[in-house]
């Protein structure tokens, strides 16, 4: 199914035409406009530079590409519309981010790229009016950057949350953040930080204990370490570790309640996995699409090798794998928008992506020979970017663990 064909069943899915009223515009024409966008402006310069947003220029190309795109009426489709948004639910801009991120830099043209645009949807849903007119408006209008600051270094947090070591203390002006974080994305240039402290219990206690604070980045104790240089380079700003020293923050800094910092984490964490899907689901959509091309074009042993049933049965595949990426993450979508948390969804949804994803690339590489594994072709580097998506936003084994103890509960209390 193509991303237009996504679009028209996204946006009619019971067959008939919804109610133009129900949308804050036409995300068809936007989908369309973002694809021609991407071809035209920002694909040259992923190419050219490999995918290397630093090498490219980092935030200096940023501010360019968002410029571009605010020209052209695409610029941040799903953020809120009274702050210029375009508002879109989650099953309306699946096709939209997934044209987006045919290119590496895409996402981040369109001000759709991780973590701001997690730190959007939980900003919007949880932040108080002085909140969002402080931290929100501008990171939807593209002047700043923001991270989410939750990841530590062992023992600390990581695939288990629970174990959060960073601690915000009570004091009489507010609260003294003191902690470490690393892998934390986009944290140098960003403006400000959502940060996960521990405000009471002690680490291994799980479903309490944490809450959400907001701490600009020139906050006293506050500092960006080292670059933690990892395989994808796609990234503005890099993966960072942090470290809080006596970082003090007044009670307006609390994001959502205290002590319920994990419950309100649910409200980002969820949608973000979907968007990160949409996003590769592009990226793996050009690798395969520029695998056929060349397997098309290539001859041995007197065919081409797109009439050799191996080469075959790996275009079958990836298209299989498009199609059921597209179904499960439509299906989690649709929860999503309708006020469900989405827990299985999105993590049956995430898993497969993941995997399916990088199932594409490979054999978009294989299809393409030495090809596929140099910078020639942009199949090596979005296999590059692909493969920690297996890690970030919940490894597949802890998803699988979560998916196994609910089933067994489910099944369990049925008897």
């Amino acid at each position: 199914m193509s991303c237009r064909a996504l679009e028209q069943a996204a946006t009619a899915p019971d067959g008939a035409e919804r109610d133009e009223e129900d949308l804050m515009y036409d995300p068809k024409i936007t989908a369309a406009a973002t694809e021609d966008f991407v071809r035209e402006v920002v694909l040259p310069l992923d190419d050219r530079h490999d995918g290397d947003i630093e090498a490219a220029g980092g935030d200096r190309l940023r501010i360019e590409l968002q410029a571009a795109a605010r020209q052209r009426g695409i610029f941040a489709p799903h953020a809120p519309v009274e702050f210029g948004g375009g508002g879109l639910s989650m099953v309306d801009r699946a096709a939209v981010f997934e044209e987006a991120g045919y290119s590496l830099f895409g996402p981040l043209a369109l001000n759709i790229a991780a973590p701001d645009e997690g730190n959007m949807h939980l900003l919007d849903h949880v932040g108080t009016s002085a909140q969002r007119e402080e931290f929100l408006a501008p990171l939807v209008r593209g002047e700043v950057r923001s991270g989410f600051a939750m990841t530590e270094p062992s023992p600390g947090a990581g695939s288990d949350p629970s174990a959060l070591t960073t601690v915000a203390s009570r004091v009489a002006d507010g609260w003294l953040i003191n902690g470490r974080k690393r892998f934390i994305t986009g944290a140098d240039g960003a403006s400000f930080f959502i940060v996960m402290a521990r405000t009471s219990g002690t680490p291994g206690e799980h479903g309490h204990g944490a809450t959400m604070f907001l701490v600009p980045a020139t906050t006293e104790g506050l500092d960006v370490g080292r670059h933690m240089h990892t395989q994808d380079k796609s990234m503005v700003g890099g993966h960072c570790e942090m470290t809080f020293t006596n970082v003090l923050v007044p009670d307006s800094a609390i994001l959502g309640e205290r002590d319920l910092g994990f419950r309100y984490a649910q409200v980002r964490l969820g949608p973000a996995r979907m968007t990160h899907v949409m996003r590769w689901l592009g990226a793996a959509r050009r690798a395969h699409e520029t695998a056929v091309v060349v397997a098309s074009e290539r001859r041995a042993f007197g065919d081409r090798l797109v009439d050799l049933g191996m080469v075959q049965q790996m275009i079958a595949d990836n298209e299989i794998d498009l199609a059921a990426t597209r179904a499960l993450l439509l299906k989690a979508c649709v929860v999503l928008d309708d006020g469900g948390r989405g827990s299985e969804e999105t993590s049956v949804a995430k898993i497969f992506a993941a995997e399916a994803l990088c199932r594409i690339a490979d054999r978009a590489q294989q299809m393409c020979g030495g090809l596929g594994v140099s910078a020639e072709l942009p199949v090596s580097r979005i296999a590059r970017e692909l493969r920690p998506f297996r890690i970030y936003d919940g490894p597949s084994e802890v998803h699988r663990y979560s998916i196994a103890n609910r089933a067994v509960r489910r099944i369990t209390e049925a008897k």
